[in-house]
């Protein structure tokens, strides 16, 4: 990969101490069975039949399945370009995934990543999806991080954008936005731009308040705009969208590449997430993007070019 805008790091961490180094990475491995799994969810919750859009080059995209997780406050349409291009420059078929309490899919009182894995894995059931690579960002990251190690068999590969398999606190912007949204929701407005003005103290920053706005709907006309995401909800989950379910590497490993992507201006994967990472997914590699935490979005070229050379390496 070393044709990438951004440095790359080829990281191998051994098992049992956390000094890392610019390792090769270890070849090798099982050939992949198919994989079934039998769903029992939790009494707490239930689990959500996700919405989705297939993006598959007008039926020309035939090769393994790709899903694609969206962040916290995003839906499956912040991926459309992204799908699109990556359908058509890797001839895979591309899942754009909506994840509970987002986009068009149910909203659920329980938002944590063993249910949004739970989701996920019975998508990849009902669809009957093999051999397939998880791609998630931020929220959708951990979710792909923790289906990987629920179920190693259920993916041939993962890539994890700009989040990282530890416990650690969401930026503090996060709690800002809830407290934007529901500031727009008791004032009841009527358009787009009231909507904004009233974000503006919350969200500096145009491009996040276009984001967090997309989720602002109409239910009749003539009615007062609504959030379509639960942002009381959402607000609630803060918490558990920083922890991370697994806390020990010698109990869950997945032995498969993963690709980690990170943006240069984001905290989010530090230096001193690696040595950890590398102990969760011993075969992970490394990309840094000129990026903030919005790393798709903000630099989709690279990204693309990132996926498509450590995806097409793995063939």
């Amino acid at each position: 990969m070393s044709v990438l805008p951004q440095r790359i790091r080829l990281l191998h961490a051994p098992l049992l101490h956390l000094k890392y180094e610019n390792w090769r990475i270890l070849s090798g491995g099982a050939p992949a069975q198919p994989w079934t799994r039998s769903f029992h969810a939790s009494a707490r919750w239930r689990i959500m039949d996700l919405a989705f859009d297939l993006h598959d080059s007008g039926g020309r995209a035939k090769g393994a399945p790709i899903l694609i997780l969206h962040g916290l406050f995003g839906s499956k349409k912040n991926n459309r370009s992204i799908s699109k291009a990556l359908a058509r420059d890797l001839a895979r078929p591309i899942y754009a995934i909506d994840l509970r309490n987002h986009g068009d899919t149910g909203h659920h009182r329980i938002h944590n990543y063993t249910a949004l894995a739970e989701d996920t894995e019975a998508f990849l059931q009902k669809h009957n999806l093999q051999n397939v690579t998880l791609v998630g960002h931020s929220m959708g990251a951990k979710t792909a991080m923790t289906v990987a190690l629920r179920n190693p068999d259920c993916c041939q590969n993962i890539i994890a954008v700009d989040n990282a398999p530890v416990d650690a606190a969401l930026s503090s912007d996060f709690p800002k936005y809830v407290e934007g949204m529901r500031k727009i929701e008791e004032a009841k407005v009527k358009s787009q731009k009231e909507a904004d003005e009233i974000l503006q103290p919350y969200a500096k920053e145009l491009p996040v308040r276009q984001f967090l706005l997309t989720n602002l709907i109409r239910p009749t006309p003539g009615e007062p705009l609504k959030f379509r995401i639960p942002v009381r909800t959402l607000a609630h989950a803060l918490d558990d969208m920083a922890d991370f379910p697994f806390t020990n590497p010698d109990e869950r490993r997945f032995n498969k590449p993963a690709l980690f992507v990170r943006g240069t201006r984001s905290h989010y994967v530090s230096d001193e997430t690696l040595p950890i990472i590398g102990r969760f997914f011993p075969r992970f590699e490394l990309v840094d993007i000129e990026a903030g935490h919005w790393v798709i979005s903000e630099n989709p070229e690279a990204f693309r070019r990132a996926v498509i050379e450590f995806l097409q390496e793995k063939e």
